[in-house]
């Protein structure tokens, strides 16, 4: 542990084949104007110490090479992953929302409420997240770190940081290329998290 802050940046990634589904453990690669979208994100940026990312490939392809361009330790977090979806992996989102728009609408309204056959709890994935993100402030604590991770996944770490219930999810709009940074204070009492910008990208998706 450490008195001094820890900057977190949350890079998310860009825009990904195979079109418009649920792509949550689902494994599609980049586009190419996905890896644009990343990279624009953090050019006017710099200053980090290490580079970790989720396991999936839209996440890690980009996040190793960054890392290998600017000479900088690389690791995968598993638990910085998307929440799987179950049954509904890699459908298309219109055609879901066709076929079980009660479910859909129930998932979206009441987080946590429903969970997709063979899926992961959104309270399972946000525990999950929690841990990972305490593991990464006790081993890496007054460090400037870039995590390259998704748009659930950010939308969870934000409820938890905030101490806002799971429903506030839906009120985080975190786009394509998406690049958050938040400051952690260590205090006697506990960690103060700070959101110092939020950068938008420049698509939504």
């Amino acid at each position: 542990m450490t008195d001094s802050p820890t900057t977190l940046d949350l890079l998310r990634h860009g825009a990904c084949e195979g079109g418009d589904i649920l792509r949550g453990s689902t494994d599609s690669p980049l586009t190419a104007e996905g890896w644009r979208q990343m990279a624009a994100a953090l050019e006017r940026h710099g200053g980090w110490q290490r580079v970790l990312s989720s396991p999936l490939q839209r996440c890690r392809a980009f996040a190793e090479h960054f890392a290998i361009g600017r000479s900088l330790p690389f690791q995968i977090e598993a638990g910085l992953r998307e929440i799987h979806f179950g049954a509904w992996e890699g459908r298309d989102i219109t055609a879901l929302w066709r076929e079980e728009a009660d479910a859909l609408e129930h998932y979206y309204r009441f987080p946590g409420a429903v969970t997709p056959p063979g899926g992961e709890p959104l309270t399972a994935a946000r525990d999950r997240l929690a841990a990972t993100w305490r593991a990464l402030l006790d081993r890496h604590g007054g460090e400037h770190l870039l995590l390259v991770l998704h748009g659930g996944a950010i939308r969870l770490l934000l409820c938890q940081l905030l101490g806002a219930p799971l429903s506030s999810c839906q009120h985080f709009g975190i786009p394509h290329g998406c690049l958050i940074r938040l400051r952690v204070y260590p205090l006697p009492d506990g960690d103060v998290p700070q959101l110092v910008f939020l950068q938008p990208g420049e698509a939504n998706g």
